[in-house]
C-alpha cells in the first residue's frame, strides 16, 4: 500500500507521454542538422537545391526571392568588410619590409597558380577532346570584346573619389585607397592609434555580422541552388555536357592537385584539413558565382577555422577575390582546345604557349570587370587565332561553368592565403589541425 500511490504518476507520465515522445521522434532529424558543423548544414542544403531544382523545374524561380535576399546580405557586407579588414591588417603589420614581402609572395603565388590552370585545362581538354566532331565553320563576322588598356588599368587603380568608389563597389579603387590609409597610420606612429583601435573593432564587428548572416546560408545556398538548376533544364545542359564535365574534373583536379600538393609540399600542412576548413566558403561560391560575394565568408574561414592572423586574411584574401583567377584560367583552356576541336583546328606549340602566356596576365587586367570570362575568352581566341564564334557556344552554359570558376578561385584565394599566413608565422597550427573536429 504504500507504494500504490507513487505508481499512478509514473503510469500517467507514460501515457501522456506519447505526444512529446512522437514530437520528439519528429524533430530529431532537424535537431541533428542544426547541430551539425555550417559546412555541412551549406553542403545538405547544396543537395536539397540541386534536388528541388530538378523535382519542380521552373517552378522552382518561387525560391529565388530567399536566395536574393541572402545574396544581397552577403553583398551589403562587401565593401566596408574588404575597406576595414584591409586596413587593420595593414596596420598591424608595422614593418613595412614584411608588407612588401607578403605583397610579393601573394602576387607570385597567384600567377604561378594561374599558369598552372590554364596548362591543366589544355592538358584535360587534350585528354578529352569536347569539341571533336562538331565540324563547325567560322564565319569571321564577330569581333572581340575589348579588355581596358595597360594604361586605363593604372590610372583607374586610384580613385578621384573614395565615396564614389565605395557608392560604386569598386574594389580594385577601394583596395588601394585602404592600402594607402593603413600605411599612412602606420607612419604617424602613436598619434594613429586612436585610428588603429577604431578600425579593429570595426573588424570585428563586421566579422560577427557575417558570423549571423552565415547562420541562414543553408537555407540561402537552398534557394540559389534551387533557381540555378530549375532555369537551366537537361535541355541546354545535355548538347554541352562533354564540355561542361572536362572543366568540372580539370576544376577538382587543380585544387585537389595544385593546392593540395602546394599545402603539403611546401606549408607542411594537412590538406583535407585545409579542405574541411574551407567547405562554407567553397559552398557559398559554388551556389553565388561570386569571389567578392564569398569574401566575408572567405575571411571568416581563413581567421576560424584555418588559424590565419587577421592582418594576412585581411590583405591576402580581398586581393586574391580581385586579381586571382585560377578557375577562369581552367576555363580558358578547356574552352580554347573545345572551340579548336569544333572548328578542327590544329594548335601548334606557339599558339599553346600564347593561350597559356595570354590567360595568365589577363587574369589580372579583367578580373574586376563584368563578365571577366568571356572578355578573357575573347582576348585568348584572338591571341591564339582561333574564331570568336566559339563564344556563342558556351554562352547557354556559362553560368553553369561560372560555378565551377568561382570555386575555385575562392579556393585559390584560401590557399594562398594559408600558405604566406605559414610562411610569415602567422598561422596558428592548433586552430589549422582541429578544423576536422569542428
Amino acid at each position: 500500500m504504500l507504494y500504490g500511490p507513487p505508481a499512478r504518476p509514473v503510469r500517467t507520465i507514460k501515457t501522456t507521454g506519447r505526444p512529446m515522445t512522437q514530437s520528439t521522434t519528429l524533430s530529431a532529424p532537424l535537431r541533428l542538422l542544426v547541430r551539425l558543423p555550417l559546412w555541412q548544414q551549406i553542403l545538405i542544403g547544396l543537395a536539397l537545391g540541386v534536388a528541388a531544382g530538378m523535382a519542380f523545374g521552373a517552378d522552382a524561380q518561387l525560391l529565388a526571392p530567399i536566395g536574393t535576399l541572402f545574396l544581397n546580405a552577403i553583398k551589403m557586407l562587401i565593401v566596408p568588410l574588404v575597406f576595414v579588414s584591409l586596413v587593420a591588417g595593414i596596420t598591424s603589420m608595422q614593418d613595412s619590409a614584411k608588407l612588401g614581402r607578403i605583397s610579393l609572395k601573394t602576387i607570385a603565388i597567384y600567377l604561378v597558380t594561374t599558369a598552372f590552370a590554364v596548362s591543366i585545362g589544355l592538358v584535360f581538354g587534350a585528354l578529352f577532346s569536347p569539341g571533336e566532331g562538331m565540324n563547325m565553320v567560322a564565319s569571321g563576322t564577330q569581333e572581340a570584346k575589348q579588355a581596358p588598356s595597360l594604361v586605363s588599368i593604372l590610372v583607374g587603380l586610384v580613385p578621384s573619389n573614395p565615396v564614389t568608389a565605395f557608392a560604386e563597389g569598386n574594389i580594385l579603387q577601394i583596395i588601394v585607397f585602404a592600402i594607402a590609409l593603413g600605411v599612412s597610420i602606420n607612419l604617424i606612429g602613436e598619434r594613429g592609434a586612436p585610428a588603429v583601435r577604431l578600425f579593429n573593432a570595426l573588424a570585428e564587428t563586421f566579422y560577427k555580422l557575417t558570423d549571423l548572416v552565415m547562420r541562414v546560408a543553408p537555407i540561402g545556398v537552398f534557394a540559389l541552388t534551387a533557381g540555378v538548376v530549375g532555369s537551366h533544364g537537361a535541355e541546354v545542359l545535355l548538347p554541352l555536357a562533354g564540355v561542361i564535365g572536362v572543366i568540372y574534373l580539370a576544376s577538382i583536379a587543380h585544387v585537389l592537385l595544385v593546392y593540395g600538393g602546394l599545402l603539403g609540399l611546401l606549408a607542411r600542412l594537412n590538406p583535407l584539413r585545409f579542405f574541411q576548413g574551407i567547405a562554407p566558403a567553397l559552398a557559398v561560391a559554388f551556389s553565388t558565382s561570386s569571389s567578392s560575394g564569398t569574401l566575408p565568408v572567405s575571411i571568416e574561414c581563413a581567421r576560424k577555422n584555418l588559424g590565419v592572423s587577421e592582418g594576412v586574411a585581411g590583405f591576402v584574401l580581398p586581393v586574391g577575390a580581385t586579381i586571382n583567377m585560377d578557375g577562369t584560367a581552367i576555363y580558358q583552356g578547356v574552352l580554347a582546345l573545345f572551340i579548336a576541336q569544333a572548328f578542327g583546328i590544329d594548335l601548334s606549340a606557339g599558339q599553346y604557349a600564347m593561350i597559356i602566356l595570354t590567360a595568365t596576365l589577363a587574369s589580372i587586367g579583367t578580373a574586376g570587370i563584368p563578365g571577366a570570362g568571356l572578355i578573357m575568352l575573347g582576348l585568348v581566341l584572338t591571341a591564339a587565332g582561333l574564331p570568336l564564334e566559339g563564344v556563342a557556344l558556351i554562352a547557354g552554359i556559362d553560368r553553369i561553368l561560372d560555378m565551377a570558376r568561382t570555386t575555385v578561385n575562392v579556393a585559390g584565394d584560401l590557399m594562398t592565403t594559408t600558405l604566406v599566413g605559414r610562411s610569415e608565422q602567422e598561422l596558428d597550427r592548433a586552430v589549422y589541425d582541429s578544423s576536422t573536429k569542428e
